[in-house]
């Protein structure tokens, strides 16, 4: 272990609409992150964020889950009112991860297949529109952090502005749109994906990814301490075996 890691660290990880935008059981991401850094002696404070409640300006992390059309168009004034604090968070280096629904709102705009438009905030450079088809089952991708798997389940059709901002290549499922191969996006520190999972419990060195970015931003170079994660990798191959 290195120096660095020995001594006493605290990050601060907050849950962005725990409720409103929760229906695929994307929770289990904020749970690993405080179980992989409890395993470490690393202490995590957890703060719900719902509407009309304030983000913690010291926030480390970031989460925000799934949820129906409705769902977003519930949060849309709540989040464009919280939009500049998260955009200078976004530039200042806070590790956000964003999945399915809430990926969407961290793009320009959602235009759902009834042609109604939801402003996004603009922290990624994309769009995305309804579309007519649900992109539904397992899901493989190739990423820089290694093989992701997930379960995706969307209609969403969305499109970055350059590929090369993609989170990852698909191997197996649709990704962002099923047409041009991308799945996700990053840009700085912030991650947006439409995998399900929850995605950080069956792929253990994301959820270190993104643990180690968190750290190093407060704390500086950091080596994280290894963890037995032969149950994580177990769910991680059947997952990858399953059919789409």
């Amino acid at each position: 272990m290195s120096k660095k890691q020995t001594q006493h660290q605290k990050l601060t990880i907050v849950h962005l609409y725990p409720k409103e935008m929760n229906i695929y059981g994307d929770t289990g991401n904020r749970i690993a992150l405080e179980k992989r850094a409890a395993w470490r002696g690393i202490d995590t404070s957890v703060v719900l964020v719902g509407t009309d409640e304030d983000i913690p300006v010291d926030a480390d992390i970031i989460i925000g889950g799934g949820g129906q059309d409705a769902g977003q168009g519930d949060i849309q004034d709540d989040l464009q009112a919280k939009a500049a604090q998260l955009q200078r968070m976004a530039i200042d280096g806070v590790v956000m991860l964003m999945i399915c629904g809430m990926y969407q709102l961290f793009g320009r705009s959602f235009t759902t297949h009834e042609g109604e438009v939801i402003k996004g905030i603009g922290v990624l450079p994309l769009e995305t529109v309804g579309g007519d088809r649900r992109m539904i089952g397992n899901t493989v991708y190739a990423t820089p952090y290694g093989e992701i798997v997930g379960y995706e389940n969307h209609s969403g059709i969305t499109t970055i502005d350059d590929a090369s901002l993609a989170l990852g290549t698909v191997t197996v499922g649709d990704g962002n749109n099923g047409k041009d191969g991308t799945e996700g996006c990053r840009v700085k520190n912030v991650f947006g994906t439409y995998s399900h999972g929850p995605v950080l419990v069956k792929n253990p060195a994301f959820a270190d990814e993104l643990l180690r970015l968190a750290l190093e931003r407060k704390y500086g170079d950091v080596a994280l301490q290894p963890l037995n994660d032969e149950t994580e990798q177990a769910a991680h191959t059947t997952a990858a075996s399953r059919p789409r």
